[in-house]
């Protein structure tokens, strides 16, 4: 019998997210295939911690609150509760543990490609 998404994933303040073992890989590697979502991962990798209402990115907020939702039901990004604001950060050790070095791997190669840009 299969749980039930909101079973199967942990409430943080009301906060939908994965727990670690139901991280997957095919999940993360489709959050991050989008150039939007990799610019938040790589901002909050360098802040260590961002409000959603701090990213400067031109678009829609409901645009916006999408993205961060593919980030965190993907288990690629933490979200809590502060007040009225959803403070991010990268679920790092959970990835790390999850698969090893992937997510250093993509960070480093989108800072890299950004340099580029």
């Amino acid at each position: 019998m299969k749980k039930k998404a909101s079973q199967a994933m942990t409430r943080n303040s009301e906060i939908q997210q994965p727990l670690r073992d139901e991280i997957t890989l095919p999940k993360v590697l489709h959050a991050l295939s989008d150039p939007i979502r990799m610019e938040i991962v790589l901002k909050i990798a360098r802040a260590g911690q961002v409000a959603c209402g701090a990213f400067d990115i031109p678009m829609p907020k409901s645009t916006l609150s999408h993205h961060f939702k593919v980030l965190r039901e993907s288990g690629v990004v933490a979200s809590r509760r502060e007040g009225n604001e959803l403070i991010n950060s990268l679920r790092t050790e959970d990835l790390e543990a999850r698969f090893p070095g992937v997510i250093a791997a993509i960070i480093a190669a989108g800072t890299a490609d950004k340099g580029k840009a």
